[in-house]
């Protein structure tokens, strides 16, 4: 601003006041100056604040460990934990040195494992005391015991099927019948794999997560020249065989009370689209306490080219019931009421806890805390029938969310919406309706975690074998992949469950008629 000269100032009122325009035009520029400096200012230490938190976030998704140490939650993310608190007969087979090392425990060996005895004893001479002469008697005996493997062996079966014919009407120039016993029905008339063979492949593929050039590779160290190329044609047929029994199994889980549904990304190299999708639609838990005839546990697969809502929108057509799912908006389209999950919803407030720094007592962790509290009443009531979770439910639970959502709507105003523990709030309040769904019925868990550990063998297998090659590649993999883990979650061992399925499929008259094929059907002949 210029400095004035009284000495030098007009005479005239027009120019005195056009001197005093001038100055304050000048004066009200600098103070817009001096706000977009501020405001600048305070953008650039906005976005310096959230590139720290994201580089934070990026670190730990990298480096740390992925427990999140909730109750309820362990089978997800404790596995660190669980390893650091060793259970009760884990404590007690380990060994303590003098200088109170500890030595990791011994392997457990299950009682049901064959056992070969192998007597190691001293001679008849040393069974003589050297002091008197007299036979010494047999006191006791110490028993340690070593597991032993036995690798896998391939064999070949020869089908001979012996002919048979007249001898009589060969001489004589008659036309005779030839006799012969017909080839055993198989699951794969013109191969050479038998059941267990398929079995073999399918769990070490799909349960296992081992590449078919890997099988390949392995098979061939046994004397068995089976090409990956020959592996995925019999994937292909047998699920092409098997798709009546898939059908039957969703036929049977859109009748159920409650359902859960992820998705995640899978790569199809035949496919226009960059992404394509396989989808986990599920039911079932655990038994209930009080019910004889629990409902089946069923895990399907479906794959899908794009995430659109219309994919669960018709695999779902006519079910209305509960759905568990994470915030993905595609499952509105569906006519399912949707049920929120808590993992997600505190999985936002662990990452906000990660970059407020070493504060003990921040806003994420009063967030956490709050969550915990649901959790511990979940984790008293597991073993409680649908009645009393839902009771407690909405005695405890009801109250500890009330307090909650009075904190969110106060920090909704006081923290800046696009930090991360603002989207943590903001996530939390759009997913409110949702997240409180579980309180009206004791059958919804309070969380999705069991359809991520559902689609968790797929995710863990999609790391080896990288990508499908076409679409019929990509539903096969659904079907065998439903089949694998519909076993696991009625509690079978999948190839024992396959290799009786793929004995039995071949006997099948109508194919309209395969529940005595099911998972939870066939398990009392396994």
């Amino acid at each position: 601003m210029k400095k004035l000269n009284n000495n030098t100032l007009p005479d005239d009122v027009e120019a005195l006041k056009a001197m005093v325009l001038e100055l304050q035009n000048q004066q009200l520029e600098q103070q817009a100056d001096a706000a977009r400096l501020q405001q600048e200012s305070e953008r650039w230490k906005r976005d310096f604040y959230q590139l720290l938190e994201k580089w934070q976030l990026e670190l730990k998704k990298r480096f740390a460990a992925s427990a999140e140490g909730l109750p309820g939650q362990g089978d997800l993310f404790n596995e660190i934990e669980d390893i650091l608190q060793p259970e009760a007969d884990e404590v007690a087979a380990e060994q303590h040195i003098a200088y109170t090392r500890k030595v990791g425990r011994r392997a457990r060996l299950d009682a049901s494992l064959p056992r070969t005895e192998i007597v190691h004893d001293i001679s008849e001479e040393e069974k003589t005391c050297e002091c008197c002469g007299t036979d010494m008697h047999r006191m006791g005996e110490d028993v340690s015991e070593k597991l032993d493997f036995i690798p896998a062996k391939v064999q070949v079966i020869r089908h001979v099927r012996p002919k048979y014919s007249c001898r009589t009407c060969e001489q004589q120039g008659t036309e005779t019948k030839i006799k012969q016993a017909p080839m055993p029905p198989s699951m794969l008339p013109k191969s050479i794999a038998t059941p267990s063979l398929l079995a073999q492949i399918i769990t070490a593929k799909f349960q296992y997560g081992l590449p078919l050039y890997r099988q390949e590779a392995m098979f061939k160290q046994f004397g068995a020249d089976i090409s990956r190329q020959t592996m995925s044609r019999w994937l292909v047929a047998v699920s092409q065989k098997l798709e009546p029994l898939y059908q039957r199994m969703h036929d049977i889980l859109v009748q159920q009370p409650v359902l859960w549904a992820d998705e995640t990304t899978l790569k199809v190299i035949q496919s226009e689209k960059s992404k394509s999708y396989m989808w986990v639609y599920g039911c079932g838990g655990d038994k209930p306490p009080d019910s004889t005839s629990p409902p089946p546990n069923i895990v399907l697969y479906d794959y899908q080219d794009g995430r659109a809502g219309s994919h669960p929108k018709d695999f779902l057509q006519g079910y209305r019931g509960p759905l568990q799912v994470d915030g993905y908006q595609g499952y509105e389209q569906t006519e399912a009421k949707l049920a929120g999950c808590w993992a997600h919803a505190r999985r936002k407030f662990v990452d906000a806890k990660t970059v407020q720094g070493k504060k003990k007592t921040g806003k994420a962790d009063m967030a956490i805390a709050f969550i915990q509290k649901l959790y511990r009443v979940e984790k008293r009531m597991a073993d409680k029938s649908a009645e009393e979770r839902l009771s407690a439910r909405q005695t405890e639970s009801m109250a500890i969310l009330k307090d909650f959502r009075e904190w969110l709507d106060t920090q909704a105003m006081h923290v800046p919406p696009t930090s991360i523990i603002g989207k943590a709030v903001q996530y939390t309040l759009n997913q409110w309706s949702k997240l409180q769904v579980y309180l009206t019925d004791g059958r919804i868990n309070i969380d999705n975690n069991r359809a991520e550990r559902a689609i968790k063998p797929f995710v863990i297998g999609r790391k080896a074998w990288l990508f499908a090659n076409t679409h019929g590649g990509a539903d096969a993999s659904a079907v065998l992949y439903s089949l694998v883990e519909t076993a696991k979650a009625n509690d079978l061992q999948p190839i024992d469950y396959l290799m009786n399925l793929f004995e039995q499929w071949p006997h099948v008259q109508d194919e309209n008629n395969v529940d005595h094929l099911l998972p939870w059907k066939i398990k009392n002949s396994v």
